[in-house]
């Protein structure tokens, strides 16, 4: 990473396979716009070449070094009307980022929070945007909006500057207006904006207000648009019902990699009003109800030729198999002698860790509007990278990018699962074909869990040393397929290696919450406790012992002494556990108290204790949902969720055959947020629900001296056998 004045350089991780990957289905605004959408009023447009540097990457699919000129580049619009509104690329997906962003822009613009809008994920009206992963909205949205918001608010006190004939430095803005003390007199930014144009270049150097300074950012804000969502009165996109539309239906090969040997669609095609298109392996229905394109898809008859297919028995055995020796060398990183290290350790241990294939379940499944007009495309979809599936579609299609308009309404949930482009190409292509007529698709929960991707499988293997004073010597770390996020570990050794082995795919792998960080911290987190049972020494005394980060440090001392660690067991059954790590500029501790009922072989977690740090804190309701949320997500995937595959098919394709945390699995929780406004504000949608599965699974140890080395741990099935 290097850093400049206000940025960080962006890398792609290389684990984020989706990047990579090329579309499931191959096919063979001017200004004047602009005033018509929104009216006239001062935009404030920002050059942001560091911004661009920061989201792009020049090789993975979908990211280009797209140019940012004014006409296109606008953040901020402020209106005759007062309303202000703020422009990004980023996608609302339920982690609230609405009422954050519009928080920043009030306090640094200086203008109530209620005459704050947000337009989000609409590539006809924001700037050019990566996507939202990676926990970078935070990161690169809040500093960004607030270099534009201050550039603004110094453009409208030269305005009234200049009216007044007074020098801008005596004026006082705030509270949308302009006020200059001397004289008493006052100016509304309304009046201001008076329907002119303004584009100006955000400067590179600006100065914002700091943390300690906030007045509306940093404080409690209700979620924007909140009644709307509770009243069911919000628009998904599979609400979404323009005029004439048609439904959409794909007709799915029976198993992964299967192609057709033989077609004939006379019988589908003879009915009323249905649209069937074939293109390669592509077949499709739209019809004006759902029950009309099915039974379109019905009449249509279809040899298939499938593949082999591997099973879900032997993945783990298969990733060892076929991985191969990197030559990339981000994948590996050393410091001092592994070999010396090892040599001269009290005690060693050597270990071997997996974690399964599992499935986003969101809860509302893949789903796309589309229209063509004019030789235009709109495609209104949940997705996290607009302008990603904006090229996608171009590129299908053969057609200009600026004849595309991907339009995103808040969506429900995607946990990393709505980077691609599938269910917006495949409503795009039936639209194709309607002369006009707008087409919905929306997924059935099957092809959510069969056609969309998945978080990889992978294998860990990790080896540790330490002295006779429980100092760590030693430490090899190798992940096979699952990624390299999270792979350096934080604590203090001497000597290490890690590698992170890439392995062909075997099922269609993507970005997850937490993605290959949450296996390795598993992994590590499960290590370094079973190091300190070796030493004889307490699980928080070790780490402490062996830290030198005092973020980290932080962290694990607020959780503990919440949690009242060290704790003594009042009865048989009970355990306790503790893990922390630290990812994309954020810190975590959690602690987990579980009880155990050997006679019934059942595991319940009772307790957990989290404290989180990221920086200065903009929104502390919004930031304690992310964690609370995270953390219940996590139990799925430490106790209950794993795909189940064979013969190229999922097995497990439902949520009533696919486990997920259910509200009795919810233990009490309570969530620490540590605020440093000394610290730029990271993101918190992946950190906190890292540490989850290696602290149930420490207390797991402490209560039955049975050490669970897989995810999901499943502890029911270790207390029967």
């Amino acid at each position: 990473m290097t850093t400049n004045n206000h940025t960080e350089a962006f890398i792609i991780e290389p684990e984020r396979y989706e990047f990579r990957a090329v579309p499931m289905h191959h096919f063979a605004l001017a200004r004047r716009d602009f005033f018509k959408l929104l009216g006239a009023g001062i935009a404030v447009f920002a050059v942001a070449r560091d911004l661009l540097a920061q989201e792009t990457a020049p090789s993975p699919q979908g990211f280009h070094n797209e140019e940012l000129p004014n006409e296109i580049g606008a953040w901020l619009y402020i209106g005759e009307n007062g309303i202000v509104t703020g422009f990004t690329g980023k996608a609302e997906i339920g982690q609230n980022i609405r009422t954050q962003l519009a928080q920043t822009i009030a306090d640094e613009l200086g203008v109530p929070f209620s005459n704050v809008r947000m337009v989000i994920g609409d590539t006809a009206l924001c700037p050019f945007d990566a996507g939202t992963f990676g926990s970078r909205t935070t990161a690169t949205m809040t500093p960004q909006f607030r270099r534009a918001s201050a550039a603004a608010r110094n453009a409208l006190v030269e305005m009234a500057a200049k009216q007044w004939s007074v020098p801008a430095d005596r004026l006082v803005a705030a509270d949308g207006k302009v006020t200059d003390p001397a004289s008493h007199r006052v100016v509304h930014y309304s009046d201001l904006a008076g329907g002119n144009f303004l584009a100006q270049a955000v400067p590179a150097h600006i100065t914002c207000r700091p943390a300690s300074e906030w007045t509306i950012a940093g404080k409690p804000v209700p979620k924007v648009n909140a009644r709307e969502f509770v009243t069911g009165k919000h628009q998904y996109t599979t609400d979404l019902r323009p005029e004439a539309m048609l439904y959409g239906k794909i007709l799915r090969p029976p198993s992964f990699g299967a192609t057709i040997v033989s077609y004939e669609d006379s019988a589908a095609k003879a009915a009323t009003d249905v649209v069937v298109v074939r293109d390669a392996d592509f077949i499709a229905a739209a019809a004006p109800t759902t029950e009309a394109a099915e039974s379109a898809l019905k009449a249509i008859r279809v040899q298939w030729k499938e593949v082999a297919q591997i099973s879900n028995t032997e993945i783990f055995a298969y990733l060892k198999q076929s991985a191969k020796p990197s030559t990339d060398e981000r994948f590996r990183q050393q410091k001092g002698s592994i070999a010396e290290g090892f040599s001269s350790a009290a005690h060693r241990l050597d270990a071997t860790y997996t974690v399964a294939y599992i499935a986003h379940a969101p809860l509302e499944p893949r789903a796309a509007v589309a229209q063509w007009s004019d030789g235009k495309l709109t495609v209104w979809m949940g997705t996290q990278r607009p302008f990603a599936v904006r090229d996608d579609l171009a590129s299908e299609f053969h057609i200009s990018e600026k004849k595309v308009r991907v339009i995103v309404p808040d969506t429900g949930s995607a946990y990393g699962g709505k980077h691609t482009s599938d269910a917006g190409l495949e409503a795009a292509r039936l639209a194709r074909e309607t002369n006009g007529r707008p087409v919905k698709l929306v997924w059935t929960r099957h092809e959510e869990f069969t056609w969309g991707y998945f978080r990889p499988a992978g294998v860990i293997d990790v080896k540790g040393g330490i002295d006779a004073d429980s100092k760590l010597l030693a430490w090899e770390h190798h992940n096979y397929h699952s990624g390299m996020s999270g792979i350096e570990t934080p604590y203090a050794v001497p000597n290490q290696y890690s590698e992170y082995h890439p392995v062909p795919l075997v099922l269609r792998s993507g970005s997850y919450r937490g993605l290959a960080a949450t296996a390795n911290h598993f992994a590590r987190e499960t290590h370094m406790d079973s190091l300190a049972h070796i030493a004889q020494v307490d699980p928080l005394e070790f780490r402490l012992k062996n830290l030198m980060d005092p973020r980290m440090r932080a962290v694990l001392e607020a959780a503990a002494q919440s949690f009242g660690w060290p704790r003594k067991k009042t009865a048989d059954g009970q355990g306790f556990g503790i893990a922390a790590g630290y990812e994309k500029g954020s810190y975590v501790a959690t602690f987990a108290e579980i009880f155990v009922d050997r006679q019934a072989g059942k595991m319940r977690v009772v307790r957990f204790v989290e404290a989180f740090e990221c920086g200065a804190i903009v929104n502390p309701d919004g930031l304690r949902n992310q964690v609370v949320g995270a953390m219940i997500q996590g139990l799925g995937g430490a106790l209950f969720e794993a795909i189940e595959f064979e013969h190229g098919q999922i097995k497990n394709s439902h949520f009533a055959s696919y486990r997920l945390p259910r509200f009795r699995d919810v233990p009490e929780i309570d969530a620490i947020l540590l605020d440093r406004k000394d610290i730029a504000s990271a993101g918190a949608g992946e950190t906190p629900i890292m540490a989850i599965a290696p602290s149930i699974g420490n207390a797991f140890f402490d209560a039955t001296q049975v050490r669970l080395t897989d995810l999901p741990l499943r502890p029911e099935q270790s207390l029967k056998s």
